[in-house]
């Protein structure tokens, strides 16, 4: 027989239903008088639609002088502000409609180093309502996209499911309250969305109005290909011309004159400037690809002072794009933070740095143009080769400031990153760039030795290097030990061919005390060798934190070697994957491995028993 409500719960319900359908304000505004008890233990047991409503009805007086006092331990009295409530029951809310959202934030926090986005809200209720309206608009864009819808997007139904989750169910007859419609929606909540994601369908007058209530900071389109789409996103963009800071289109089809269309829109009324501080192209298609300059709105848009990031990704801008992008920011010694132009073919595009002599490209530092705030240039994929490391090398050193450099997927070879090494004894007076990723680069161990000998002997401050899917071999190790003499905090040597006499050689020459956070030995087929390097490398990381460790062939003893480390680990560690090693669930000590937590989940990943059928690693 099922329990019987309680009665304080029959009014908690009550209330619920008079707070999502009533229409007598005095009744709601009374429940800010219940004790603070029953005040909490209602917030608690609210949907969201029935929480959003009571906290409209607020007493500006509420929000200031409505305290009420909490006893602790010691009997001391300390405030608190009730309207603090509110916020914590929308955290609470957020945190149980979206829970794979906060998982995926909270996995992809690199090395824990990034403060996770969640953790900072301040306004949980904006945030909620925002997810929920982009939720909203994903559903609507499904049904309005067939090939047969005809009509309003704002007429549109909302899934019952998208209405249910915020506790709005079929109200009593003759209630006031609706908000089965799509335009329901956008009237209550638009006033909370600062960033959106648009499908091109929302181009239009009618999106505009649907939008009108809302202050956009933020927008991603999608599939703009027509100048009828373009027009709306002028209006769109015009209407939040003083709020919008960033701006990104992705699989779009894009022109110069599209281009200019968007920047003549952003400017400032009276003023050569606008408000964009993230601008980026990705996955889309320029039609213009082979063009020999920009026009004069472009360069505008991107010599402005309040420009912070560029991305062009995807896009295949071709060199003559990429150069006259670059020429632009230079001339203008822009204020950019970020360029992207990863995924283009653009080698060559650097031609005009080109000099012929290291002294010679070292010697242009002294020049005035220079891309002084430039802190991150990712360059990955784009068909970069030896003559491109000798022009970057003379561009390199109109970047005085820069701190991240990926040229990831790339054929610049052994005698590509020997182009660079000037550099990298130039700057390491100043000891700028500290993030290094040079994956899949065709390096072999003679390229890396050579880069490696001079980063430790100029006991370089690189924080994280990769180097993995290139062929470098068990050579490499004992330099690799040798680094983590430095200051190294990040590393990836991914798919290497270490083998196990790498990972021996690794362990003999690393550091008593090793600074690493983050390290990648992932497809190295390192044995029981690998599972006792990691051994090592717990007991002498104390700031260790994340391991990857996947696909190196580890027996089943080596969860026991690594269960003995997890006993006596510093704590600091909140993920060990091992996936890929299917010996290793026949192992002891898998069950013993739950012990170790954070947050309820556990920190060692290992593969799962239903694979133990399956081949082992990359084994015939």
């Amino acid at each position: 027989m099922a329990t019987p409500p309680s009665l304080i719960n029959l009014c908690f319900g009550a209330l619920k239903t008079q707070i999502l359908y009533g229409n007598d304000d005095g009744i709601l505004e009374g429940i800010y008088e219940l004790p603070v008890e029953l005040f909490d233990g209602l917030l608690n047991q609210l949907p969201a639609l029935a929480l959003h409503k009571l906290q409209l009805l607020i007493r500006p007086s509420e929000t200031l002088n409505n305290f009420h006092f909490e006893s602790d331990a010691s009997g001391n009295g300390r405030k608190r502000a009730r309207c603090d409530k509110f916020d914590i029951a929308w955290k609470t809310l957020f945190y149980s409609r979206w829970p794979e959202l906060v998982k995926h934030l909270k996995e992809t926090s690199l090395s824990r180093k990034h403060v996770l986005e969640c953790e900072t809200i301040c306004d949980w209720k904006q945030k909620y309502w925002e997810l929920h309206l982009q939720n909203c608009f994903d559903a609507v864009a499904e049904r309005a996209m067939l090939p047969s819808f005809k009509g309003c997007v704002g007429e549109v139904k909302i899934p019952g499911q998208l209405i249910k989750v915020i506790g709005y169910e079929e109200p009593a007859k003759g209630s006031m309250h609706q908000f089965s419609r799509f335009h329901d929606h956008c009237q209550e909540f638009g006033c909370y969305v600062r960033f959106l994601r648009l499908q091109n369908i929302f181009c239009n007058t009618e999106a505009l109005c649907l939008l009108a209530k809302s202050k956009l900071k933020g927008l991603l389109l999608r599939r703009i290909s027509s100048d009828m789409h373009l027009d709306g996103l002028r209006m769109i963009l015009n209407q939040n011309r003083e709020t919008i800071t960033s701006l990104e289109f992705v699989n779009c089809k894009i022109s110069l004159a599209f281009l200019e269309t968007i920047c003549c829109t952003l400017a400032m009324e009276g003023k050569q400037m606008h408000g964009v501080k993230h601008f980026a192209v990705k996955a889309s298609k320029f039609s213009e690809a082979n063009l020999d300059s920009l026009p004069p709105q472009l360069i505008s848009f991107l010599s402005s002072r309040s420009l912070q990031s560029l991305s062009l990704s995807d896009d295949q801008i071709g060199r003559n794009f990429a150069k006259s992008t670059f020429t632009a920011l230079l001339d203008a010694s822009s204020a950019l933070s970020i360029l992207e132009l990863s995924d283009n073919n653009i080698s060559g595009w650097l031609s005009d740095f080109h000099c012929n002599s290291s002294s010679q490209a070292l010697s242009l530092c002294e020049t005035s143009k220079s891309l002084k705030s430039l802190r991150v240039l990712n360059l990955r994929g784009n068909n970069l080769r030896k003559n491109d490391m000798e022009d970057l090398r003379c561009a390199l050193i109109h970047m005085p400031v820069l701190e991240t450099l990926d040229l990831a997927d790339n054929y610049i070879e052994d005698d590509g990153i020997k182009c660079l090494i000037p550099y990298f004894v130039k700057s390491s007076e100043h000891f700028t760039l500290a993030n290094l990723n040079l994956k899949n680069c065709e390096l072999s161990c003679n390229g890396v030795t050579e880069l490696l000998e001079v980063l430790i002997a100029l006991n370089y401050h690189l924080i994280s290097l990769s180097l993995a899917d290139n062929a470098l071999g068990s050579q490499i190790a004992p330099l690799l030990g040798d680094l983590m003499h430095t200051s190294i905090k990040s590393l990836d040597i991914r798919d290497i061919g270490l083998g196990s006499s790498g990972f021996l050689e690794l362990r003999i020459n690393m550091p008593n005390v090793v600074k690493l956070i983050s390290i990648d030995i992932s497809e190295n087929r390192g044995g029981i060798q690998a599972a006792e390097f990691l051994e090592e490398l717990i007991s002498r990381a104390p700031e260790l934190v994340e391991v990857y460790a996947g696909y190196n062939l580890m027996p089943p003893e080596s969860l026991k070697i690594i269960y003995s480390a997890l006993k006596i680990a510093k704590g600091t560690l909140q993920r060990i994957e091992l996936l890929g090693n299917q010996k290793l669930w026949q192992a002891d000590h898998v069950s013993a491995l739950s012990e170790f937590q954070r947050h309820g989940e556990p920190i060692v990943l290992i593969p799962s028993s239903t694979f133990q059928d399956g081949p082992y690693d990359d084994d015939p």
